[in-house]
């Protein structure tokens, strides 16, 4: 029935279809905030999840989970609006379709870029965990040869030490023997 009819046999039809239009109209702004707000927690999630732990990635499943529950509440209310709005006209109905489409879209985007980045977070860390332990092995047998490398100096210190002592006590005994002989001989 065309709406200009609808006005004059059914004027409170009418009243309810823009009820009914207005209140889908609020929802596509209600939707509209919630993707902002979503857009927001990405960034502020990215931004946090260079520095995040286990327990970071954790709160995000979290979140993950919350908004799919968020997404399922709104995919709900949409179709409640939908089924209400029909008689209001299908020409707003297919755009109010479009529109929710178009969130709903832009929402799993936004989930996917926020996995990616948990993602390039993690993988990040892990090469700084690599390079670490790797730096640490690194040390450990630059370590290990500058003991053995002090160990063998100081053996061959050892070793030049007992050869000077036993250089030195030939000279005595030798310098002993001269002196005895002089000794010998003058008297």
């Amino acid at each position: 029935m065309p709406i200009c009819d609808m006005a004059t046999n059914h004027p409170d039809e009418l009243e309810l279809a823009n009820a009914e239009v207005r209140d889908l109209k609020r929802a596509v702004v209600a939707l509209r905030d919630e993707l902002e707000r979503a857009h927001a927690e990405r960034e502020r999630t990215a931004q946090q999840t260079y520095a995040a732990t286990q327990g970071e990635i954790t709160q995000l499943q979290n979140t993950v989970v919350g908004l799919r529950i968020e997404l399922e509440k709104s995919r709900t209310e949409k179709d409640v609006a939908v089924r209400n709005a029909v008689s209001a006209g299908q020409g707003e109905i297919l755009q109010l379709h479009a529109t929710a489409a178009a969130l709903r879209d832009e929402l799993e985007k936004a989930r996917v870029e926020k996995d990616v980045a948990v993602r390039d977070a993690v993988s990040v860390a892990q090469g700084e965990i690599t390079q670490l332990r790797a730096t640490v092995a690194s040390l450990r047998e630059a370590l290990e040869l500058a003991q053995i490398d002090k160990g063998n100096a100081l053996r061959r210190e050892q070793a030049l030490n007992a050869e000077e002592k036993t250089q030195f006590h030939d000279t005595v005994r030798s310098l002993r023997e001269q002196l005895e002989a002089q000794t010998l001989a003058r008297s």
